[in-house]
């Protein structure tokens, strides 16, 4: 089914892009074939505020409509038509868009394909490795020949454990381009060919299928543990295979670069520079000036239902990452959900421009009783921000979702939920800092390792 979209600019235009009530206007309007968006309203959970609600399906959910470049598995992360459509209408080429939640990066990628200066910021380390190779991809032939160069065959340590993964030669290549890389960012010499390739090998350490570096496993988004890998192994009877790292990586970098030419190139380099990517809390980046942002998409952690720690500890060891250092908050409660969001918002009112907004991505979350949306409502509110309204975006699972046992109209994520919200351009809305001050937990051992413009 055709989707048809009214763009409220084109690039060549002189003056300002759309505001919220130009974007609702054109949701009131939309039509998908022969679908009509369906209004409601809402009220913010504390009954502080209540806004419209606009559902359809605004954009189509499919994978292969986005640019190749964001094929980078990833729980929990959205598809890159949801920041299209707000950066498309709501800035400008060479205007800032950030994420806060920042993730595989793909807000910040699809701004950069945009002509937009993408920044981001996320207090897992892996985030950065894995968005900021895509600001500036290498070529094929860099890449070939950089493999080639690196001896996959030399000395390096393993843990033994990982035997339940890996065939041993498949291992030892591993550890031997593990130990290369850590070596040169040690020294400093890390540069973007051995960034992307670090990038594409943490993407293929695990899956299941031959395109993998592992014997047959979940998903790459979910690294089992070893003894649930072993049981996998028994109850399939199967052995690790040798896998040709060059060959896997190279394969993947070609998948990666199909839509990659000279135009998306020259875009790239033309906002890469610009680029900003930090490794810390989303709730003070220090680094981005007041009002220095247009535009703000996210989707940030809901409550407990992705774990991403557990996730993540095999991509992190490749990486030279202690997991357990990570402060990645695991929220169980929306108390502390809203405390965090809340300070968050706060800082997305700082660093927003006068006029500014906020596309904030959430879900349905245990089994449709939370619609966290209501609370982002009240977040907002409390942050000195203007809620404008919420668009849902109506789609169906993918099976990747149903292999986390989300099933659709029951449990997880049950459609896109997002909340747009508006910096005001006078000072009569102003957030409760008292009030956060005081809920803000004290952290002095937290990560706050910050990047330097990307480029």
């Amino acid at each position: 089914m055709a989707v048809v979209q009214r763009m409220l600019w084109r690039e060549d235009e002189v003056g300002a892009p759309s505001d919220a009530r130009d974007l609702a206007e054109e949701l009131r309007g939309f039509r998908c074939g022969e679908r009509t968006t369906a209004t409601t309203r809402v009220r913010a959970s504390d009954d502080s505020v209540e806004v419209e609600v606009f559902a359809n399906q605004f954009w189509t959910p499919l994978q292969r409509d986005a640019s190749s470049l964001h094929e980078i598995s990833y729980r929990a992360c959205f598809k890159p038509a949801l920041p299209r459509f707000f950066v498309e209408r709501l800035t400008r080429p060479s205007d800032r868009v950030h994420d806060p939640f920042l993730g595989r990066g793909t807000t910040a990628i699809e701004a950069a394909l945009l002509g937009r200066i993408p920044s981001g910021c996320d207090v897992n380390p892996l985030s950065r490795m894995l968005c900021e190779p895509r600001l500036a991809p290498p070529e094929l032939g860099e890449i070939a020949a950089r493999l080639a160069a690196i001896d996959l065959a030399a000395d390096a340590e393993a843990p033994a454990d990982l035997l339940a993964f890996f065939h041993p030669d498949t291992l030892r290549a591993i550890a031997a381009l593990r130990t290369w890389l850590l070596a040169r960012d040690a020294e400093g010499k890390l540069d973007p060919v051995d960034r992307w390739i670090r990038m594409v090998t943490v993407n293929r350490l695990t899956g299941h299928s031959p395109g993998f570096l592992s014997v047959y496993t979940l998903p790459p988004n979910q690294a089992v543990s070893v003894a649930a890998q072993l049981k996998i192994n028994q109850k399939r009877g199967q052995s690790p295979p040798f896998r040709d790292l060059r060959a896997i990586v190279r394969k993947k970098s070609e998948a990666l670069l199909k839509d990659v030419g000279p135009v998306e190139r020259a875009t790239l380099a033309s906002v890469a520079h610009g680029a900003t990517l930090l490794c810390g809390s989303s709730d003070a980046t220090p680094e981005l000036p007041d009002g220095s942002i247009d535009l703000a998409v996210t989707s940030p952690p809901f409550l407990d239902v992705v774990q991403y720690r557990a996730d993540n500890w095999l991509r992190c060891w490749f990486c030279g990452i202690d997991a357990s250092a990570v402060p990645v908050a695991e929220l169980r409660g929306l108390d502390a959900w809203e405390a965090l969001m809340t300070r968050v918002l706060v800082e997305q009112r700082r660093i927003l421009r006068p006029g500014g907004h906020v596309a904030f991505e959430v879900g349905e979350v245990r089994a449709g009783t939370i619609k966290l949306d209501e609370h982002v409502l009240t977040c907002a509110v409390r942050a000195g921000l203007e809620p404008r309204f919420v668009l849902v975006q109506d789609h169906h699972f993918t099976k990747t979702a149903n292999c986390w046992g989300i099933d659709n109209n029951q449990k997880g994520t049950n459609t896109n939920r997002v909340v747009l919200l508006r910096r005001p351009c006078d000072r009569s809305l102003t957030p409760h800092r008292a009030a956060l001050a005081s809920e803000r937990p004290r952290n002095p051992d937290a990560s706050r390792d910050r990047a330097a413009p990307a480029g």
